[in-house]
């Protein structure tokens, strides 16, 4: 019998009652509230035999029997009472290259320290042996840093190939590693600046903060997520080295900034499976290829969860470029899908049943304190009763739906003593966003919600004090899909959506479900499924675990067929307002425009090579055909990125044509009273010409009004009151947490995404009138507009708060005790140490006051976190 056929015959016959068996005790140890059935017995399982066949699985690149040698490893450590069969235990994960599991292991108590000083020779040398070849040395430091198969992979590889896609799934230890490199490259290269794109900005602080922190303090390196120019030019000179920490969108504000200058030597694309992403998808392509022109030697790492074929992204690698991809599926941590559905005709009592492989097998029954009249009652009553030790995240389909969710559970858990930290947390958000947020009385309980509009400090601290198990329930939309690094024991779901009304895709599912359990911080997690037979909630089942494929959103988009092509005929003859959805073609077709304008043709592009020559050609007509009424030139089209350049020209013959002072045309200063008059004009003026982004017209005075409230610094409290006001003024009713939840969707869709993108290119063309016109005099050089909106500032001591690392909420609070508009960094740091011992008197938020103190007095932090504590 090969090898391979025994370790068929294990999964299949030999080990299939012992794994169900100890998939049931392992899975009923991590439950709570769970009565087994009455004839589970207690667990006795010929742990020699176990460990044996683990040895042979462990053997094996098949996830499946990987997941298998880890389910018996972990059995070992965490059901059995003797410690030589704990050592065993340790033992295999070694083999498993699971040293991060030993480790936590040992810090549990679960494991007597220095497992190798108890091993018979033999196997101290194998285990050295092994330690020492799943090593890596970090040549900067000098320090060796174990690794598992995926890790150990991409460290080897990653030196050796200019263009480098990996792929591995949720929880693998993919960030770390690659942040650890990143370092190591900046430090002991010739490289002087390095791009880490993040498709979200939650994602972009989190980032931003972890490598803060393995940098350490003057590590010489600086550490960036505003798109600086000065910042680019001082690492370009190697004094200091740089790494920006950066959105797509605020990647393509940095070149904009630096002009034919900008120069990225070192680019990491991570969750770049994102370039498949409706609308934004084609803005992180036209990122990547804009840097990648700008330096043919460009180093590029697209890092990506759990896809199938993470070559594609090498596609349009420059000719010549020594590329290479690969891709691990070897599970880290044991992952429990668990079924939850109602005992017939008794609604308070649930089976709870484990998927392993084709069969379920029962764990027991949950009982619930009360009926579960609603959907939402049912996440909040199961996650409550199921998950009620903590570290339990249930997944809402919307941020309305995560508050109700939280607010259920925190009425179902005991209460607990007042924690300084929740009670902190409490009076940001009271003070932060408004006394009245739900946020507030339920972070005292323990329970907490997450959405991707929540200001980004709220975020950060509700994130933070669930990982230290403060926050013991945290309800959560799809944020948390985007990337950011949130682990928990246990996921509660039914019926997950992404978007409105769309059944989440089988990617997106596991994506998420890599949540329960992160590699390091538990052994195993759980994900319990509410409801499986509901072909409402699950219109096909809940999802098997499968890798899925990348496809660029621009690909797709092309594979309509003639559909683009036909758009692009429209859109060059047809008033944008007599389109049912231009939202469906407009950002490729401008994509497709810019590169036809910069390269005369889209024949000889990397798309081109991946389509029907018959669809290039026609794409290639339709083209054409609209560069000849453009007159703009490339270089504004690649400024602005998902802006038809045929929009920009016509709005330039709008400009050419008007019959007004031209200064009309231009926006007014945020300070100045005609402020909000000339950006409800502006926004009609971009849906009529450029494209229809403030609709509807009714509510353009409701946008103006964020943006100029954005612009002018306004804290999220400040403009949630003064849209209460408003609201109030024009007789609109309302109610409270929807006026809340809608303002911070404003500020986020609005001020923070579309303004910047419209608002950029449209000053961009008015500034290209002004010159023709000899107007000159009238081009604003100071900070460009869309990084102005991005960041919400129109000052320079606002901006030069942010750029020294304060969140916009502690930069706001703390600029409405400066009177001066114009500080630089140096005057904002001495303005804050002069004043450091008022900070008391001045009701500021602790949490704001030592992020301030942090940021801005880092020498004295540590006596400033007692005084705030």
């Amino acid at each position: 019998m090969s090898l391979n056929d025994l370790q068929g015959w294990l999964i299949a016959e030999g080990l299939r009652e012992d794994l169900d068996q100890l998939t049931r005790h392992t899975v009923v140890a991590e439950l709570d509230n769970l009565v087994p059935p009455a004839e589970d017995e207690a667990a006795s399982f010929d742990w020699p035999r176990l460990l044996l066949a683990g040895s042979i699985l462990a053997r094996s690149d098949q996830r499946a029997y990987q997941d298998a040698a880890l389910r018996i490893a972990t059995a070992a450590i965490t059901l059995s009472a003797s410690e030589a069969i704990k050592d065993s235990g340790a033992v295999l994960l070694g083999k498993l290259s699971n040293f991060r599991a030993v480790a936590l292991a040992t810090e549990r108590g679960l494991l007597t320290a220095d497992v190798e000083g108890r091993l018979g020779m033999a196997l101290r040398i194998e285990a050295q042996r092994r330690q020492m070849g799943q090593s890596i040395l970090v040549q900067s430091s000098g320090r060796w840093i174990q690794v598992n198969d995926f890790q150990q992979r991409f460290w080897s590889q990653a030196d050796n190939y200019q263009w480098l896609s990996a792929s591995a799934p949720t929880a693998s230890g993919k960030t770390f590693l690659v942040l650890q490199w990143l370092i190591d490259q900046i430090r002991s290269s010739e490289m002087r600046l390095a791009v880490y794109l993040a498709p979200t900005r939650a994602l972009v602080a989190e980032i931003e903060a972890n490598l803060v922190s393995l940098l350490g303090a003057r590590s010489g390196i600086e550490v960036s997520s505003l798109p600086i120019r000065e910042k680019h030019d001082k690492a370009q000179e190697g004094v200091p080295r740089a790494i920006f920490v950066l959105t797509q969108e605020r990647m393509h504000l940095l070149a904009n900034a630096i002009g034919g200058a900008f120069k990225v030597d070192l680019l990491v694309v991570d969750e770049a499976h994102k370039i498949g992403d409706n609308q934004r998808g084609v803005i992180l392509q036209d990122a990547i290829e804009r840097a990648s022109r700008s330096n043919p030697t460009l180093k590029l790492v697209f890092i990506s969860p759990a896809t199938q074929n993470p070559q594609e992204l090498l596609a349009d690698a420059p000719e010549g470029a020594h590329t290479a991809s690969f891709e691990s599926d070897v599970p880290t941590v044991l992952q429990n899908l668990i079924v939850a559905e109602q005992v017939p005709r008794k609604p308070k009592l649930w089976k709870l049943s484990a998927r392993q492989h084709a069969s379920m097998l029962p764990l027991g029954v949950v009982q619930l304190g009360s009926s579960p009249g609603s959907l939402k009652k049912k996440l909040a009553f199961i996650a409550a009763a199921a998950g009620e030790r903590g570290g339990t995240l249930v997944y809402a389909n919307g941020a309305a739906d995560s508050e109700d969710i939280a607010d259920l559970i925190s009425q179902l858990i005991p209460e607990v003593p007042s924690d300084p930290e929740l009670l902190e947390l409490a009076d940001l958000a009271r003070k932060g966003v408004h006394q009245r947020y739900r946020l507030a009385p339920l972070v005292e309980r323990g329970v907490a919600f997450h959405y991707g509009n929540m200001p980004s400090l709220v975020r950060s601290e509700v994130e933070r004090l669930f990982r230290s198990g403060k926050i013991r329930f945290l309800v959560c939309t799809s944020t948390l899909i985007e990337g950011v690094n949130l682990s928990c024991r246990t996921i509660v779901l039914r019926g997950p959506r992404k978007g409105i009304g769309h059944p989440m895709e089988a990617h997106d599912f596991w994506n998420l479900a890599g949540r329960a359990g992160r590699w390091g911080d538990e052994f195993q997690g759980n994900i319990i499924c509410i409801d499986p037979q509901n072909a409402q909630a699950w219109p096909d089942g809940v999802p098997e675990r499968a890798r899925f494929p990348i496809k660029r959103e621009s690909d797709a988009v092309i594979e309509q067929g003639d559909s683009l092509a036909d758009y692009l005929d429209r859109r060059a003859t047809t008033d944008l307002a007599d389109f049912e959805d231009p939202n469906q073609f407009e950002q490729v077709a401008s994509y497709l425009l810019a590169t036809f304008l910069r390269e005369g043709s889209i024949a000889q592009s990397g798309l081109a090579k991946r389509h029907n020559p018959a669809t290039i050609e026609r794409l290639e007509a339709s083209l054409s055909n609209i560069a000849m009424q453009i007159a703009i030139g490339p270089d504004i089209a690649a400024r602005h990125p998902g802006v038809s350049a045929l929009g920009m020209q016509r709005l330039l013959d709008a400009f050419r044509n008007y019959k007004g002072d031209v200064e009309n045309l231009l926006p007014a200063a945020v300070d100045s009273q005609d402020s909000y008059d000339r950006f409800v004009t502006i926004m009609r003026r971009i849906n009529q010409y450029l494209f229809p982004a403030f609709t509807p017209d009714k509510i353009i005075p409701l946008h103006a009004l964020i943006v100029v409230q954005w612009l002018k610094g306004f804290s999220l409290s400040r403009m949630i009151e003064r849209n209460i006001d408003y609201h109030r003024r024009t007789g609109r009713s309302f109610k409270l947490p929807v006026l809340i939840r809608s303002t911070m969707e404003m500020v986020e869709q609005i001020a923070r995404f579309r303004a910047p993108k419209y608002l950029s290119a449209y000053v961009d063309v008015l500034n290209m009138h002004l010159v023709a016109i000899g107007r000159e005099d009238l081009i604003d050089g100071d900070v460009d507009i869309g990084t102005q909106l991005e960041f919400g500032v129109s000052s320079r001591t606002l901006l030069s708060l942010i750029e020294l690392g304060l969140s916009r909420v502690s930069a706001v609070a703390l600029y409405e005790k400066i009177a001066r508009d114009d500080l630089n960094k140096e005057d904002c740091i001495s303005w804050v140490r002069e004043r450091d011992a008022q900070f008391e008197g001045m009701d500021i938020p602790a949490i704001i006051l030592r992020e301030i103190r942090a940021k801005l007095l880092p020498e004295g932090n540590a006596g400033a976190a007692t005084l705030t504590s």
